[in-house]
């Protein structure tokens, strides 16, 4: 054996770094045509809201105009909205749920 001296080589893992998905915002907008018990009853089935939260959303959809429902991935954002905005559309109101990206 020799007097020489090995060092050990230590390997270094780069875990690469995610980035979180971008949230996407569902909104409710306001019309004049669309009954009330309709647009809660949409709440309570398609974003599984209750009665109360429901009508609060509501609410504050026909006071301002427009109402964030929730904030979440873009492919369920705007999978959520499309089934909300076709169910009135089915029935024939105007109802209409829209989506963007959350600031």
């Amino acid at each position: 054996m020799s007097g020489s001296v090995t060092t050990p080589k230590i390997k270094t893992v780069v875990e690469p770094k995610l980035d979180r998905p971008k949230l996407y915002k569902v909104i409710l907008i306001n019309d004049d045509y669309t009954p009330r018990e309709f647009v809660v009853l949409v709440l309570k089935a398609v974003f599984r809201m209750s009665e109360e939260t429901g009508y609060r959303v509501m609410m504050t959809a026909h006071k301002l105009g427009s109402c964030v429902v929730v904030v979440c991935a873009k492919d369920i954002a705007e999978t959520k909205a499309e089934e909300a905005t076709d169910l009135a559309k089915d029935i024939g109101y105007p109802l209409l749920f829209t989506t963007e990206p959350e600031e």
